[in-house]
């Protein structure tokens, strides 16, 4: 296994032989070393995600999936997740479902044998998918992202006094650092961002968009709903939203590529707009907040509380970690790219 001290120096001769490589290049050589070489959540890691703060979340997606699919009609469904963890919504997931009688078949899309190998330990039974190219085509694909598409590579460009240039990054005696590139970019800007003040950066992520698009469409096809769950906003503008981690602590992005977790926010109407290209209805997006409280988090966290009451503090804490706008409730956002045939998925009334 490479370690990142290799990749940093892979990373240094590129960038000697063939000159400054886009930020997104860069984003998607360290976190492929990132998270093919360890762990990366829980508290001895570098970052807690909500199935990890309380199987809450996990069973209440699970409630979602099964209720969905049993409105729908259909006789059988997979469950698809997009770099499912340690594996850990999609076990809380399948107890609930399990409960009320939807057993699927689970497929897992993840590339890093570490987390392959925690996966297998909480689902021993999945199928795993390097991409979704090979996802089977044979019934309909429930698909859950959760926290998958901010850690796809995003493409920056940064506004000079010459006008828009992507923005790459290179190295010196200081180390990685992020420069304009020599190209001109209005191309790739939007129109509106045109004459923006100089330092102005504007990004956007091609490789998550178009496997949006991609699932949108199989979703169309063969039925189905795909369910993203991200920090991110709506009607983005222009900032730079790009933020590395390292231990629970924010780290600097362009330092020890492939040692420090490095995400973006979602652009939740761009990711609405290319599952409209792919034929899909869009449900959202809405807070986690309102999504988790539609599905009944209140009522579940009672009712731990009362089977569990040595544990009411601790469930208290994830319940108010995962719904108070001072927490996760309002930076984190669910949206729905569903099948025109299926029915309206629980948690979007708003609308």
């Amino acid at each position: 296994m490479e370690t990142a001290a290799e990749l940093a120096d892979a990373l240094v001769r590129v960038i000697r032989a063939n000159g400054p490589i886009p930020v997104a290049d860069y984003m998607e050589a360290a976190n492929g070393l990132y998270y093919a070489a360890h762990d990366p959540f829980g508290v001895k890691g570098d970052f807690i995600t909500s199935p990890e703060i309380s199987q809450m979340f996990g069973e209440l997606i699970g409630i979602w999936i099964a209720d969905l699919w049993t409105r729908s009609r259909a006789l059988g469904a997979y469950y698809v997740e997009l770099g499912p963890g340690r594996g850990t919504l999609a076990a809380d997931a399948l107890r609930a479902m399990g409960a009320l009688r939807r057993h699927p078949e689970v497929h897992f899309v993840e590339t890093s044998p570490v987390l392959r190998r925690l996966q297998k330990e909480r689902v021993p039974d999945a199928v795993w998918h390097e991409g979704i190219e090979t996802l089977p085509t044979d019934a309909p694909l429930i698909v859950v992202a959760n926290e998958f598409f901010d850690a796809l590579p995003y493409r920056q460009y940064i506004k000079t006094y010459s006008g828009w240039r992507e923005r790459v990054v290179t190295h010196d005696a200081d180390g990685f650092r992020p420069v304009p590139g020599d190209a001109p970019a209005e191309d790739v800007v939007p129109e509106h961002l045109h004459d923006a003040v100089a330092g102005s950066i504007y990004e956007t992520s091609p490789a998550g968009l178009a496997v949006a698009r991609a699932l949108a469409a199989r979703i169309v096809k063969q039925g189905g709903a795909l369910l993203a769950i991200d920090y991110g906003h709506e009607n983005y503008a222009a900032g730079d939203t790009l933020q590395a981690l390292n231990a629970h602590a924010y780290a600097d992005v362009f330092s020890n590529p492939g040692a420090n977790d490095i995400t973006a926010h979602v652009d939740f109407t761009a990711l609405g707009e290319a599952g409209r290209l792919g034929g899909a209805r869009i449900e959202g997006p809405v807070s986690q907040s309102y999504f988790l409280a539609t599905l009944g988090i209140a009522a579940r966290a009672a009712a731990l509380s009362r089977h569990h009451p040595d544990r009411t503090e601790e469930i208290g804490a994830a319940y108010h970690r995962l719904t108070s706008e001072e927490e996760m409730g309002t930076l984190f956002r669910a949206i729905a790219m569903v099948s025109p045939k299926w029915p309206k998925p629980a948690g979007f009334e708003v609308g």
